[in-house]
């Protein structure tokens, strides 16, 4: 049966966050816009096809679980590593749930996964990864990018400064999201070894606040919050832009948002893979290695 965004049953899994029913209209209603603004999806899907041009392997059967799985295709496509990679399988697990609903993925099937702005949608990232890496044969990879937690930051300020002060409270309008230094041990906790995690910071500039309103919906990523939602009125749009202005706009009058992209990397455990070195077992010490003398 089909949920709706008013379906708040309770169930035995982590809480909600993110409506998924409205996360597949979202994306349906972005899906005929998206190419106009599409920077961030390419950004993220770059730095995984520039990972993969740095692993000199193989990897015959790959899955895309982006929501919209063409960017990292075309990236690959122009490529040093495109022939490495086998025919790419697209899972749009983007219009479903991560992490509550079972990937449509056999253990152990797959030898690289990619997820390209996906996963920040999840109401269970650490079971999204985990079943991600159970999909992966042993010494597979993933590669998957999500949006951090300073992304919409200075949006995130002023919708809530201006609803605050029509209504006396105020809705989360921007989506929680990951700090990126937790990446690497929010993948060691799914069980990937020699887990990578980096931040990719950057600053668009827009001339108001509602131009960066309609770039994000064309790419999909406005707010799908599970449970009701009180509509924004114009009035307190209006005094959100106007702050926005006050507060951020630069010499020339534009508004600089800021997004963060955080890259995820790991791989499968396989007893061929490189491992720590057991502690105690190291034949120099750190001094020594620092050429530090002891006691200064």
């Amino acid at each position: 049966m089909t949920a709706s965004p008013s379906d708040d049953r309770p169930d035995s899994g982590p809480p909600r966050l993110f409506d998924p029913v409205r996360r597949a209209a979202r994306l349906d209603r972005a899906a005929g816009r998206f190419a106009e603004a599409d920077f961030l999806h390419a950004r993220a899907a770059e730095g995984a096809v520039n990972s993969l041009e740095a692993i000199l392997r193989e990897f015959p059967v790959a899955v895309d679980l982006s929501a919209f799985p063409g960017s990292f295709a075309r990236l690959l496509a122009d490529s040093d590593a495109a022939g490495r990679v086998g025919p790419i399988r697209r899972l749009e697990e983007g219009r479903v749930d991560p992490g509550r609903l079972p990937l449509p993925l056999e253990d152990r099937s797959c030898d690289l996964i990619v997820s390209v702005m996906t996963l920040h949608w999840a109401n269970d990232l650490p079971g999204a990864l985990s079943q991600i890496q159970r999909a992966l044969k042993p010494d597979g990879l993933f590669l998957g990018t999500l949006l951090g937690a300073g992304t919409l930051k200075e949006l995130r300020a002023v919708l809530t400064e201006a609803e605050l002060a029509e209504r006396g409270g105020a809705q989360a309008r921007v989506s929680p999201f990951a700090d990126g230094y937790d990446g690497a041990a929010l993948l060691q906790r799914a069980g990937f070894a020699l887990p990578v995690s980096d931040v990719d910071r950057l600053t668009v500039r827009y001339p108001d606040m509602f131009a960066l309103i309609r770039d994000l919906r064309a790419m999909g990523e406005t707010g799908v919050p599970f449970g009701a939602i009180r509509p924004l009125t114009r009035t307190i749009a209006a005094r959100a832009a106007a702050l926005y202005a006050e507060r951020y706009a630069e010499a020339d009058g534009r508004i600089p948002a800021t997004f963060e992209i955080v890259n995820l990397a790991g791989w499968a455990r396989s007893d061929n893979q490189q491992k720590p070195l057991p502690r105690g077992s190291a034949t120099m010490r750190l001094a020594d290695a620092l050429g530090v003398r002891e006691g200064e």
